[in-house]
């Protein structure tokens, strides 16, 4: 690792032991190998590395400065936080930090949480309302500063929870992808925490200090689908240490073939060699 003096801010103060070093060593090189794997960098790249407080967007933060700081990086770093309005947000935290850390940033203040709060009906959560309206937000702040990309803290764990949401809930195959291209084909979104899971974000964080900012300030957060995913996948792990792995690592070996889903294998050219049909499939009667 390198020494303290000649490191960026960001990791000023951190701690001298082994495991911390272990620990930051793991999360650096997961996030460049995920970076790497999914073509996240290009030429002339500016990317927008959206920040809300929690553990997972510091760990971000940091892991993209040291990575760049060492030279393995080459795009420029432009910290974002959106406050959306909601009760209670401390909104001196994030810019205190930002300007003692001399990381380049923009704080933009858009009241979308009255909107989510008028539209959203009583007892319904308000994150998938939400979630849309910051986003489009973070795509306007990224096209005004030119940026190429909007990049966000999702990690493992996240990524694997959308996956069983998406499963049980919406009845498809699909997780949250580390490289995506918006729908006007101008900015790609990037999650290059991937492979880092939130308990190695979690202890990052707290070992650096990183002043938390709370994620449920709305009060919309008991009962959600995520969280009861979440237990059951803490459940696993619990019987079974490195579940979590295994699952996600499923995620990077899908065999088409073995699926049910015949846009991605072509089931009705796969035929015997010595089939009778091989010569004119196209006459096989259709079943009634």
């Amino acid at each position: 690792m390198l020494d303290q003096t000649e490191i960026h801010p960001l990791f000023e103060g951190a701690p001298s032991t082994t495991e911390f070093k272990k620990l930051r060593k793991r999360i650096i090189r997961d996030t460049r190998q995920a970076i790497d794997d999914f073509g996240m960098v290009e030429r002339g790249a500016k990317w927008l590395v959206c920040l809300s407080g929690g553990k997972d967007s510091y760990t971000l933060l940091a892991a993209l400065y040291e990575l760049q700081w060492r030279g393995l990086l080459p795009v420029e770093i432009l910290a974002c936080n959106l406050d959306q309005g909601q009760p209670n947000f401390p909104a001196t935290v994030l810019p205190a930090f930002l300007e003692q850390m001399k990381v380049p940033h923009r704080i933009e203040y858009q009241d979308t949480y009255s909107i989510v709060k008028d539209k959203v009906p009583t007892g319904r959560t308000y994150c998938a309302l939400c979630s849309r309206l910051r986003r489009g937000n973070l795509y306007r702040i990224a096209r005004e500063e030119g940026c190429t990309a909007v990049v966000l803290g999702h990690h493992r764990d996240d990524i694997l929870e959308t996956f069983f949401l998406n499963l049980f809930h919406g009845s498809r195959l699909a997780a949250m992808p580390p490289k995506l291209l918006n729908d006007e084909g101008d900015l790609f979104v990037y999650r290059p925490l991937a492979y880092v899971a939130e308990e190695d974000c979690a202890k990052f964080a707290k070992a650096m200090s990183y002043p938390i900012i709370p994620c449920d300030l709305c009060g919309s957060q008991d009962g959600l689908q995520r969280q009861a995913i979440k237990e059951l996948l803490n459940s696993w792990e619990t019987r079974a240490p490195g579940r979590r792995q295994k699952m996600f690592r499923a995620l990077t070996n899908a065999r088409p073939s073995h699926l049910l889903d015949p846009k991605l294998f072509d089931f009705q050219a796969l035929l015997r060699e010595d089939s009778a049909f091989s010569e004119n499939p196209n006459d096989i009667p259709d079943l009634r």
